[in-house]
C-alpha cells in the first residue's frame, strides 16, 4: 500500500489521516509534516492511523517527537487505531500508556 499522508482541520484540531506503512523509508515525511503543522501554531493534532498497516520504531520515534513537541508548547497529540496488531505495538511498546489512543476519531477530536 503507497504511503499516503492527509491533513485537515476539525474545530481546533488538525487531523492527520495517515495510510500505508510508517516506517525508515517514510517516517521522514511524516515528520516533516508534523513538525511543519506545530511550527505553524497547530498544537493540537490527531493522528489518524486506521489506515496504517505497520509502524516500525522509526514511526513510533517520529509520534514521540511530536508529543515532546507539542508538550513544550502546551499542546496535545491524540491517535485514532483501530487495528488490533497496530495497537499491539503500542501496547508492548507500553506506549499505550504515553498516547492517548482512541478507536473513533470523532471521539479523538471532539
Amino acid at each position: 500500500m503507497d504511503f499516503r499522508l492527509e491533513v485537515s482541520e476539525r474545530d481546533a484540531w488538525s487531523i492527520v489521516a495517515v495510510s500505508g506503512e510508517i516506517d525508515v523509508a517514510t517516517s521522514p515525511r511524516f515528520r516533516e509534516r508534523l513538525i511543519e503543522l506545530i511550527s505553524t501554531g497547530n498544537h493540537r493534532i490527531v493522528v489518524d492511523l486506521r489506515w496504517v498497516d505497520f509502524i516500525d520504531s522509526t514511526g513510533l520515534g517520529v509520534l514521540i517527537g511530536a508529543l515532546k513537541r507539542l508538550r513544550s508548547h502546551e499542546g496535545e497529540l491524540r491517535l485514532v487505531i483501530d487495528d488490533p496488531r497496530v495497537l499491539k505495538i503500542f501496547d508492548i511498546t507500553g506506549l499505550d500508556q504515553v498516547f492517548e489512543i482512541d478507536s473513533v476519531l470523532d471521539t479523538a477530536a471532539p
